[in-house]
């Protein structure tokens, strides 16, 4: 089924960069939001972190009501992760942001988002899943400048700590891959998978 404005894909976040990007390209969409738990398991590898939450959210968002219509859905996730393969979560508060943006300075890390595309039906597999992968370089930090980032409050409930659109983007020296991947949805791969799809 063709995305139109009667027949919208079901964005699976309440991530308002997430509906920016979307908005941005001209699909038309509605939200539903996927509340889920987020928590890593011991010894989870990232890859399977991911796999394992995008498809929690895709069960969370079929279970909601209204879906009738809709060409699709999608849904996403979005970690970061340290050379030594630690993950770096949400920060819960100033503190944790300052110091999750300190172990990032003078580092290359890694920002993987794995996007899901399925059919609203229960028991349809899932129509694609792709995980995008970005290296991000902080340029080394002066003293203070992590706290008074960490201050603004921007990094607060993302992944790592910091905004690449934001004010953390005065810390990063080089990107290599999807931009639009690190803020939260790669935009270019999802329009082709869209498109494979006959979506869109």
């Amino acid at each position: 089924m063709r995305i139109t404005h009667a027949t919208p894909l079901v964005l699976g976040s309440g991530s308002p960069r997430r509906r920016e990007m979307m908005a941005t390209i001209g699909v038309p969409f509605v939200v539903r939001v996927a509340n889920v738990d987020e928590t890593m398991g011991p010894g989870e590898a990232p890859d399977a972190y991911l796999d394992r939450v995008t498809r929690t959210k895709l069960d969370a968002v079929r279970a909601t009501e209204a879906l009738d219509g809709a060409a699709g859905i999608l849904v996403a996730d979005t970690i970061v992760v340290l050379p030594h393969g630690v993950v770096l979560g949400k920060p819960a508060h100033d503190d944790e942001a300052r110091a999750t943006i300190e172990r990032l300075g003078g580092l290359t890390h890694e920002v993987s988002t794995r996007f899901v595309l399925a059919e609203v039906d229960d028991g349809a597999s899932i129509a694609h899943a792709e995980t995008v992968t970005t290296r991000v370089t902080f340029r080394p930090l002066a003293r203070g400048e992590a706290r008074a980032y960490a201050a603004t409050g921007e990094g607060r409930d993302k992944a790592g700590g910091y905004a690449v659109q934001g004010r953390a983007a005065a810390f990063i020296q080089r990107i290599e891959g999807s931009y639009t991947g690190v803020v939260g949805l790669p935009m270019c791969e999802l329009v082709v998978a869209m498109r494979g799809l006959g979506w869109w």
